[in-house]
């Protein structure tokens, strides 16, 4: 993926952990349509808070497609656990992304029943 940033917020982020994100990020290009790859770009804002019960670590993803733009946020105690979690989350999105932009009939069918209704 070209078009990736990875952004700390009051904490500074590493090499292991910005290698980390960028592995699991690029691997959510597959389920991103083929129209859709050469517009597209990531940001991932990553932040370090420490609250009474402990160190709270929270992970945010903003992807901008066209015509939408998804946005993932998760809070754990463990900044790479946030990645994971955002990362499955990111999936199911993109998968549903996929169904409604990547087949024009999709959307078609489903005019037709909301018409036909």
């Amino acid at each position: 993926m070209e078009k990736l940033k990875i952004h700390g917020v009051h904490t500074e982020v590493d090499e292991k952990l910005k290698r980390y994100i960028t592995k699991k990020i690029n691997k959510l290009e597959r389920y991103v349509p083929s129209h859709s790859k050469e517009s597209m770009h990531v940001e991932v804002y990553v932040e370090e808070s420490k609250t009474h019960n402990g160190k709270q670590c929270e992970c945010e993803v903003n992807m901008y497609l066209p015509h939408e733009i998804l946005r993932v946020r998760e809070s754990t105690v463990n900044m790479f656990a946030a990645v994971d979690i955002v990362e499955a989350k990111l999936k199911q999105s993109l998968l549903k992304y996929k169904a409604f932009h990547g087949d024009p009939r999709y959307l078609r069918r489903l005019l037709n029943r909301i018409n036909n209704s």
